[in-house]
């Protein structure tokens, strides 16, 4: 995939890997946009959007167009993570046997719990999942992805952040996701949303079929802010004026790009570094939930493998 040459300057953090990722999603985010700007939006706002505290002026900005909206996937605009309901859909048909789900399940449980990004765990992760879909249509993975939308997505959207992303679309700016799931899986949670596209991560095809390789890295932590950055650069927005929102202190980077950064449903992490900014905070989970913070995603994978068990002692050790 080419390179796109509008970048502004980047934090030093953000390795060449992850200004790539960035840039390749920010590029297939672009393609699939305007490929779907025909598509009908939703228009009715859900219930349970969030009134501007007293003495603040309303927000989002009616009719900015240099403005536009950030929203992070799991664990924010979905309970759960997706790669773990796609990973379910793909077991159900037969895709990978179960031990294979037993030890991608175990590998995405323990980086949730540990909150640590260990370079060697990742890469194994990472492979395990690139292994999966090495091989396959493009078409056809996104075929099933929609299927799999409606099998074990469509129940686990949060209500209170679907509220605030329809709040920005009412106010006519473009929405975005960004995660570190497959692009196709999130083009297609986006398109069922009625938001404009997604940012994920990009895996390299030829001809349509998948390669098992990836183009740059996953898309987490500084390439997220990479890609926020690209996608800002081509569209002409002000990220002083756009709003990002993420449950997670990965996300750091990508919430400290934009001006108006929201912690959902944070992680203990991220609530203590919202909290010294004085970043705004929402929190839908029910209060058990919202004590188990940094848990709910892996611990349903956990349980799907069989594994939770040992997640929680591992986490707990680490703390």
């Amino acid at each position: 995939m080419a390179a796109l040459g509008w970048l502004t300057p980047r934090r030093r953090s953000a390795t060449a890997r992850s200004v790539l990722a960035g840039e390749a999603a920010a590029e297939a985010a672009r393609l699939t946009s305007a490929a779907d700007e025909d598509s009908a939006l939703l228009t009715k706002t859900p219930e349970g959007a969030d009134a501007a505290p007293p003495g603040e002026p309303a927000f989002p900005v009616a009719g900015d167009d240099r403005a536009a909206a950030f929203f992070d996937l799991d664990n924010t605009v979905m309970q759960g993570a997706a790669i773990f309901h796609f990973g379910r859909g793909l077991y159900k048909r037969k895709f990978f046997e179960r031990r294979e789900l037993t030890r991608f399940a175990w590998q995405q449980a323990w980086f949730r719990l540990a909150g640590v990004e260990d370079p060697e765990h990742m890469q194994d992760a990472r492979d395990s999942a690139l292994s999966i879909v090495k091989g396959h249509r493009v078409c056809e993975l996104m075929s099933i992805g929609e299927e799999i939308y409606d099998e074990y997505m469509a129940d686990r959207i949060w209500p209170g952040t679907r509220a605030l992303a329809q709040a920005h679309l009412d106010a006519g700016q473009k929405v975005w996701l960004v995660t570190a799931a497959p692009v196709e899986t999130a083009t297609i949670i986006a398109r069922r949303l009625g938001l404009t596209g997604a940012l994920g991560t990009v895996a390299e095809s030829v001809d349509g079929v998948y390669t098992g390789r990836l183009v740059g890295e996953p898309l987490h932590g500084p390439a997220k802010a990479e890609a926020v950055r690209a996608l800002a650069a081509a569209e002409g927005l002000d990220l002083e004026r756009c709003a990002a929102y993420s449950d997670s202190h990965n996300d750091i980077p990508m919430l400290s790009l934009v001006g108006h950064p929201y912690a959902i449903n944070p992680d203990t992490k991220l609530r203590k570094y919202a909290r010294a900014r004085d970043w705004r905070l929402r929190d839908y989970r029910t209060g058990r939930k919202a004590a188990k913070v940094g848990i709910p995603a892996a611990a349903g994978v956990g349980a799907l493998a069989g594994g939770t068990a040992a997640a929680v002692a591992l986490h707990r050790r680490r703390r």
